[in-house]
């Protein structure tokens, strides 16, 4: 006999701000600040000495060293240390799927409760030497004289010396995700203008929310920082429209620095549980996260890299027999403007709807208004692993003042996608009434 699931409840979260690149956090590891935020979580909710159940989470551009990212992260905080740390990748979905694993593992009885969160830094980006440069060095360090140790260096070539940086395009077709997402605007048909107001509404409602105080117990200082560098609160669309295109330097090109999200460093944690773990401690239930869902594209054969939300969504919504129009606030991913601009377009068109989900009508239109309503990744920032937590902990709030459903939708590298829907405490007491 199965076993009824349980509601898993959305304690809340926290993040520390997000910087810039190589700017405020250019010393911080990811180690440093996944401890950071999850210390913030710890102190903000009284979890010193508690155990969790399970710490899920990662980051995407990673040292060797931080092959037990999440664990060294738990033992560098004041959590008890029998709290399990595993680490997890899934690209810019990589907290958003954390939680959904975890909340799977709560509805099923298996765990009482859970974190998920996400670090990244570029700043601290591992740097290596070429392969043959590499070799080099092995055959010194197996060299039993001096001079087999200089015999390994003959014919070094100053080339050989020169670091090797990250790569930051996609291994299947050499494209970074800029020029992915420049293509996508193209077959989209996503006018420069378009991709520069939603830009610069997402910088004014990210200052709103600063502003009117609802950022207050959502982001916690670190390393003497207090606010997100990257937002602009004096944005103008002239300035935007100023900018030179980022990635395709012709006429075509539409993305620019300004309606891309930068290389961003931070961390962002959010708390899950089961409502009897959470009442016994005299928790918050901000919201409960009702379904997910992940899927991939065929990319390489020509599906738009970043357009495998779009599917993911509609699958969801089958599942949880919703229609895109059920949702009091969308939280879609801002990696690029012309990414949400068009996933927003595939979900009007019949052709598309046709051949991605086998629907015979389009899934249709959203209300803009209810669209990343406090801002989102183009205005805060986007540490790739963090984003996800960093959504969930936004739209818990959000569902504990205002009520209502909503929508999460993160694109990834590799073409996946990554998607959930959150309800209010009052939604999911109306729905058992």
């Amino acid at each position: 006999m199965g076993r009824e699931l349980r509601r898993v409840a959305v304690v809340g979260g926290v993040r520390i701000p997000f910087c810039r690149s190589n700017t405020l956090y250019a010393d911080q590891s990811n180690l440093d600040m996944m401890a950071g935020a999850l210390n913030g979580l710890v102190d903000r909710y009284g979890l010193k000495g508690q155990h969790i159940d399970e710490v899920v989470g990662g980051a995407v551009v990673t040292h060797s060293k931080d092959f037990n990212l999440a664990r060294e992260a738990v033992l560098s905080t004041k959590l008890a240390p029998s709290t399990p740390g595993v680490t997890l990748i899934q690209a810019c979905g990589t907290s958003l799927q954390s939680a959904l694993m975890s909340a799977a593992k709560i509805a099923t009885g298996e765990i009482e409760s859970a974190i998920s969160v996400g670090s990244d830094t570029t700043s601290d980006a591992p740097i290596v030497f070429s392969k043959k440069f590499s070799k080099r060095l092995i055959e010194a360090q197996q060299g039993k004289s001096a001079m087999d140790k200089l015999k390994a260096f003959k014919g070094l070539s100053p080339g050989e010396l020169a670091p090797q940086p990250p790569a930051v395009s996609e291994p299947r077709t050499g494209l970074s995700m800029g020029q992915h997402c420049e293509l996508m605007a193209q077959e989209w048909h996503i006018p420069r203008a378009d991709q520069d107001v939603l830009a610069y509404e997402s910088h004014r409602k990210g200052a709103a929310a600063y502003d009117e105080g609802y950022m207050d117990d959502l982001v916690v200082p670190f390393a003497g920082v207090y606010r997100d560098n990257n937002l602009r609160p004096d944005i103008t669309l002239e300035k935007l429209a100023s900018l030179k295109n980022a990635f395709e330097k012709s006429d075509r090109g539409t993305l620019t620095a300004g309606n891309s999200t930068p290389l961003t460093d931070g961390a962002a944690t959010v708390l899950l549980a089961s409502e009897e773990w959470a009442k016994q401690r005299n928790l918050p239930i901000q919201a409960y996260i009702t379904y997910g869902q992940h899927f991939a594209n065929n990319f390489v054969g020509g599906d738009g890299l970043l357009m495998a939300p779009t599917i993911a969504v509609s699958k969801m919504l089958d599942r949880a027999g919703l229609t895109l129009q059920d949702f009091n606030f969308y939280e879609l991913h801002e990696a690029f403007a012309a990414q949400v601009l068009c996933t927003l377009k595939a979900w009007e068109d019949p052709a598309y709807c046709k051949k991605h989900m086998g629907k015979d009508a389009p899934l249709g239109s959203i209300d803009r208004s209810k669209l990343n309503v406090k801002g989102s990744s183009l205005a805060f920032g986007h540490p790739f692993a963090a984003t996800g937590a960093r959504i969930v902990a936004n739209l818990a709030k959000l569902l504990s003042t205002k009520g209502g459903r909503g929508l999460i939708s993160v694109c990834t590298a590799g073409g996946m996608g990554v998607t959930a829907i959150m309800e209010s405490p009052t939604t999911i007491e109306a729905k058992a009434a």
